[in-house]
């Protein structure tokens, strides 16, 4: 396994570190990494509902999406994120227990107790220490591979968590508790004479093991390349549209929500955003969708393979939302 060994804290970069390791370097690769206070967005969300637009300016919190699905995390520089590469074709869909088993291992031996809880949480002392976020993309080579990240609440600031990220309501109703800061708790509470975050990625490395490395001079410079992309507004923000109809529906797999408008019984716009996970592009689907008569089987035809893009959902989940 090679273990890549990146100090850099800026969320742009790492974000298209992982990127790049996944299109160029094929392999078992792990690597972890911190943030500047930041917002990750999951790649089919709506930057707007899900961020505290004017907290976040006004801290200089960044906000950058990922490629990944999922919901919003903060990161700060108490949280330690963990990225797996496995070697392409080594498995082509989403799951979440093949990678989160040896992040419960390595904390074991740290002394913490923790477990997959639910759908992509890792929970430790009865509190979720880490939300986990997975895309499967095809290679040059043709072959499938996963990007599995998640993050390690060590000594993140829970008030600026709290702050920085709009709630959504029915999903914390759903956990059967009152907050997120409820929901959510740092490791280093959980272990005596609490080393600095700094020494904790450090033992956190040393379990997963592998041959360490940095990036190198070239690749360092595609990486900040391929950077800038993260940085822009479009990609973070898009462009926004004026929709006619908006459905937002919080389903076991995740918070779907749908705005469309229609002319003359025919989709005309469809955009389709939320915290669910798939393999496929969404975007897809929307093209998929728009041009289709609001008619059962038209509709059903269209929605045939929607979980490829919506993992768990079903073709009446869906069509009831339009």
């Amino acid at each position: 396994m090679l273990t890549i060994v990146n100090p850099s804290t800026d969320p742009r970069f790492n974000l298209a570190a992982e990127e790049y390791l996944l299109h160029h370097i094929d392999g078992e690769i792990v690597m972890l990494w911190r943030n500047e206070p930041s917002v990750i967005l999951g790649r089919n969300q709506n930057a707007f509902s899900e961020i505290n637009a004017d907290f976040v300016r006004r801290e200089g919190i960044h906000v950058v999406r990922r490629i990944t699905g999922g919901g919003a995390v903060f990161h700060d520089l108490g949280n330690v994120n963990f990225t797996f590469l496995p070697p392409s074709g080594s498995g082509g869909a989403l799951d979440f227990a093949r990678f989160t088993a040896p992040v419960c291992e390595a904390l074991r031996a740290l002394g913490i107790e923790a477990e997959l809880s639910g759908r992509n949480d890792l929970m430790a002392g009865g509190k979720k220490i880490s939300g986990n976020a997975q895309c499967v993309q095809t290679m040059a080579n043709g072959k499938k591979r996963v990007l599995h990240h998640g993050t390690l609440l060590y000594s993140v600031d829970l008030d600026r968590l709290e702050s920085a990220l709009t709630v959504d309501i029915e999903k914390i109703r759903a956990k059967g508790v009152k907050s997120i800061r409820a929901r959510v708790g740092n490791i280093a509470d959980l272990l005596p004479n609490a080393p600095d975050v700094t020494v904790f990625m450090q033992r956190l490395q040393d379990a997963f093991g592998g041959v360490q490395r940095g990036f190198s001079t070239e690749e360092r410079e595609a990486i900040t390349r391929l950077a800038a992309r993260y940085a822009s507004w479009e990609y973070t923000y898009g462009v926004s549209r004026q929709y006619d109809r908006i459905c937002r529906k919080r389903f076991p797999f995740g918070t779907v929500e749908i705005q469309c408008s229609a002319e003359h019984g025919v989709l005309t716009a469809v955009h389709i955003c939320g915290d669910y996970f798939g393999v496929r592009e969404t975007r897809e689907l929307e093209r998929t969708l728009e041009g289709t008569r609001l008619e059962q089987k038209a509709l059903e035809t269209a929605l045939a393979h929607i979980g490829d893009y919506i993992a768990g959902a079903t073709i009446d989940d869906i069509l009831g939302m339009l």
